[in-house]
């Protein structure tokens, strides 16, 4: 399944004639369970647009174009490796209106607010899905960003929404996948990861904790080499991140599978190693990641004493 040309500009014209075609798409789509048969999941991230991250490398403008960006989740949707996507409100609807949706996993990003280099970057307020919507618009699941830098004071906002978010979902029996990742400034003042395993271990922890119910999290981090003790941090499901595309490709589809050893890491929600891989092949990283994640090896996954 791909997209056409004149697929998308019939597109285009029913935003302008027949705006309810696509929330009606969304709601009417077939749906499946989270876990579906096996409890592992492959899902396409693609809600870096709405919080203005539309680069990639040294083009900042890899992702802008909307036509490939589509063609590309559609074409990886087609595959019965893909479990689902995540995505905000103007992406999933187009992907219901081309009909890629049914059977699928669809996620609703929530709070995009905290614009990719803006001096308020931290303050990751609800500018996407609200719970309301998740559940109005038949969605799976809400996801949530939490980036925690212990001199920022807009994180203490953050982290309260997080938990409000989390109790709601699981309120309504909806899946709250929550991103912690921890952060520190830069010298002019700018908001940069902290690829410290140490941070990370901490940043899950805390975000364990977060609602006034657990049921329904499971967590979104990155791999690591010490993925014993960073899923050793919490019992919820974990699902893990890719990050931008290297020149290594075959290292990040390695620490998947050697992290899948561990029982409470369930597999990956990832966006632009699949979808803008380096040979742009998204359906053969597709179906690495799929290998990644559902080996058939045993002796891959550890077996609790």
């Amino acid at each position: 399944m791909t997209v056409d040309r004149d697929h998308y500009r019939a597109l285009i014209e029913e935003r302008v004639f027949k705006p309810e075609a696509f929330t009606d798409a969304l709601t009417s789509r077939r749906r499946r369970t989270v876990a579906g048969h096996d409890g592992r999941l492959v899902i396409i991230a693609a809600d870096h647009t709405s919080r203005g991250k539309i680069s990639l490398g040294l083009n900042p403008l890899a992702m802008a174009d909307r036509f490939t960006l589509l063609d590309r989740l559609v074409r990886c949707l087609a595959m019965p490796e893909v479990d689902g996507v995540l995505a905000s409100a103007d992406v999933l609807e187009e992907l219901a209106w081309l009909g890629a949706l049914d059977d699928k996993l669809a996620i609703g990003t929530m709070n995009r607010g905290g614009i990719i280099g803006a001096t308020w970057e931290l303050d990751d307020r609800i500018t996407a899905y609200d719970v309301d919507h998740v559940e109005s618009m038949g969605l799976d699941g809400g996801k949530t960003l939490i980036r925690i830098d212990y001199t920022d004071p807009a994180v203490a906002r953050t982290i309260e929404t997080v938990a409000r978010v989390t109790t709601e979902l699981a309120d309504r029996a909806l899946m709250a996948l929550v991103e912690p990742l921890p952060y520190l400034k830069d010298s002019s003042g700018g908001a940069i990861l902290d690829t410290s395993d140490d941070a990370l271990i901490k940043v899950v922890a805390i975000a364990s904790g977060l609602g006034s119910s657990s049921a329904y999290t499971w967590l979104k981090i990155p791999a690591s080499a010490r993925m014993t003790e960073i899923a050793g941090a919490t019992t919820l499901p974990i699902l893990m991140l890719g990050g931008e595309p290297d020149g290594n490709p075959d290292a990040i589809f390695d620490l998947w599978k050697e992290s899948m050893r561990e029982p409470n890491v369930r597999g990956v929600v990832a966006g632009r190693t699949l979808l803008y891989p380096n040979d742009n092949d998204p359906e053969g990283a597709v179906r690495r990641a799929n290998a990644a994640v559902r080996s058939d090896d045993p002796d891959d996954r550890k077996v609790l004493p």
